[in-house]
């Protein structure tokens, strides 16, 4: 029985254990101080009741055929065009992205992207990048936009319309960029066999019953997140439990414990706790030294570099939980251009945002295959020039 979990541990399941045991080991030896850790887990522990939540209502909705209704719907308003299928998928992840949360739309809108290239019978993997890019490039203008604007709420003092007051021109530039890197890169003709493609038929679903409920409760949640004062962990939770009863009582069988996203739930805590060990160790005094205390727009580059770079090496979420500590309180600027550089730079390596991690895993379910070095290349390319262009925008506005 054991070596049948050991075949089937993949390595970022191994990568996850080994961090969380790592992290407990900084505990238990003192490394990291027991009240540091308290600290990291209490901000985390709603992070992983959101992400543990939203993927089981993300899968079981998923199951009920609503990303395959919407597939569909948005294939048929491109009328056969890829432009203009282009111009309606980046519109509809940024737009999803900016009200909903980015790890959120990993999750839901990454099954839509790859059942429209399925229905289609074109590549999957353009649209897969869409959703993506846009999920950490399209996460600038709100604090529900992203998980660190959440963390950098009480920091910014920033109200969701003040954040956006701010962050709008810096966000349509980010979002403006990483449209040209799409098309450069996976959408422009040269990477397809034909112009055009042949609107599919009216959508129809095998459960009518299950479908309403599922398409209600991803539309509650979004709602709750728009209109109503409650944290994400809990609007997602919500919206899971009613889908999970809905599939109780429709089809019980699809409830298996593999719907939980075991891997990240043992890798977000793990990750945080062996950053927070680090940073007491050293980490702080080098991103202090490294991101200065200009609040002017040399400091607001160096900040976003720091972020963009130190992410893709570790993990969006806790560097930006080191490099707030790093900024000097009043330093709004700089705190801003952090955020930048932890977004929109984040979309190099796999691990460099837990909205990537999700979109691998979405990727994986469905059997599309990313090409590791492409990946990493036009990723390298988007993540400085978004980066650079929407700090250099902030620096014009604030």
């Amino acid at each position: 029985m054991l070596a049948e979990v050991r075949r089937g541990l993949r390595p970022l399941d191994w990568l996850a254990a080994a961090l969380l045991a790592l992290g407990l080991l900084s505990m238990a030896t003192g490394v990291l101080p027991r009240a540091t850790a308290a600290d990291a887990m209490e901000r985390v522990l709603p992070l992983l009741v959101f992400l543990g939540s939203v993927i089981v209502l993300a899968e079981l909705t998923g199951r009920a055929q609503v990303f395959d209704t919407v597939a569909t719907r948005v294939a048929r308003a491109g009328r056969g065009s890829y432009v203009l299928l282009f111009v309606l998928c980046a519109a509809f992840a940024s737009v999803v992205t900016i009200t909903l949360n980015l790890d959120t739309t990993a999750v839901l809108l990454t099954p839509v992207m790859l059942a429209l290239a399925t229905r289609l019978g074109i590549a999957a993997v353009p649209l897969a990048m869409t959703t993506v890019w846009l999920a950490n490039t399209a996460s600038l203008l709100l604090p529900v936009s992203n998980l660190t604007n959440l963390l950098a709420a009480d920091r910014v003092a920033l109200s969701p319309t003040g954040m956006a007051a701010v962050m709008w021109a810096p966000q349509l530039v980010s979002i403006a960029v990483t449209m040209v890197c799409l098309w450069f890169f996976y959408w422009r003709p040269a990477y397809r066999d034909r112009l055009g493609y042949t609107p599919p038929p009216p959508p129809t679903t095998d459960d009518p019953v299950l479908f309403r409920v599922c398409a209600l409760a991803c539309g509650g949640f979004l709602l709750a997140i728009l209109l109503a004062d409650v944290p994400l962990w809990s609007a997602s939770l919500t919206a899971a439990l009613v889908v999970v009863v809905a599939f109780a009582v429709r089809r019980k069988e699809e409830l298996t414990f593999s719907l939980m996203p075991w891997r990240l739930l043992v890798l977000v805590p793990g990750m945080f706790l062996v950053v927070e060990s680090v940073n007491a160790h050293g980490l702080h005094s080098l991103l202090t030294a490294a991101m200065g205390s200009d609040d002017g727009i040399g400091g607001m580059l160096r900040a976003a570099a720091v972020g963009a770079g130190l992410s893709n090496w570790l993990n969006n979420l806790p560097v930006y939980l080191a490099g707030e500590a790093a900024v000097p309180v009043g330093n709004e600027g700089q705190l801003l251009a952090l955020l930048i550089g932890v977004n929109a730079g984040s979309v190099i390596t796999p691990w460099a945002s837990l909205a990537t991690l999700l979109w691998f895993e979405r990727c994986r379910r469905h059997g599309t295959a990313i090409e590791p070095v492409r990946f990493l290349g036009t990723g390298l390319v988007l993540a400085v020039s978004a980066t650079l262009a929407a700090t250099a925008t902030l620096a014009l506005v604030i």
